[in-house]
């Protein structure tokens, strides 16, 4: 039996988490980096909204015969009641909406009662783009957990708050894409 299990195991696609501004779309970035995740056969999971989260899932899935899903985490609203999903989510590109109770983000983004802790629990590697508090703690959160990640900012691109040489950064989409490789395999090994 362990066979059977480790050798499904080896053959699962890997998720590549992106995230970043939740107002922002930042196309010079998001634009390349869905196309690239797609065309790696890969699952994308964001935080299913708008900006960034909306912009990668939209380049994802525009992708012809991409083998990947558009995943997103959403958040909770207690205050919306029944399914308790804020306005603006998931947005038109994620094809599988993960539903939560879970309502906090931004400067909160760390605490339990956030999805953050999920995205990045869940994803096999971790990409961080321009962003604001809500970025932020996905990367305190993705350093805490020791998970793989590096920031991708562009050229003018922060993370607000977030101190200099906190985090690894790539200085370019083939330095981003080499650390997605060592993470996730090349092509056709997922």
């Amino acid at each position: 039996m362990t066979d059977e299990y480790s050798t499904r195991a080896d053959s699962r696609q890997p998720i590549v988490g992106v995230m970043g501004s939740g107002r922002e779309e930042h196309p010079e970035l998001t634009g390349p980096l869905g196309e690239w995740i797609a065309g790696r056969g890969c699952h994308l999971l964001t935080g299913g909204g708008g900006g960034v989260m909306v912009a990668v899932s939209r380049s994802f899935y525009s992708v012809e015969g991409r083998l990947g899903r558009s995943i997103g985490v959403l958040p909770g609203d207690p205050a919306a009641g029944e399914p308790g999903i804020p306005g603006g989510y998931p947005n038109p590109w994620v094809e599988i909406p993960v539903r939560t109770h879970l309502p906090l983000s931004g400067e909160r983004g760390r605490e339990a009662m956030s999805r953050n802790h999920l995205n990045v629990l869940t994803a096999d590697a971790i990409v961080a783009l321009p962003g604001g508090a809500g970025t932020r703690s996905e990367v305190e959160l993705a350093l805490e957990y020791r998970r793989p990640l590096m920031c991708w900012l562009g050229e003018n691109g922060i993370i607000a708050g977030l101190e200099e040489g906190a985090a690894p950064l790539a200085g370019s989409f083939e330095e981003l894409a080499d650390f997605l490789e060592r993470e996730i395999g090349p092509p056709g090994t997922a």
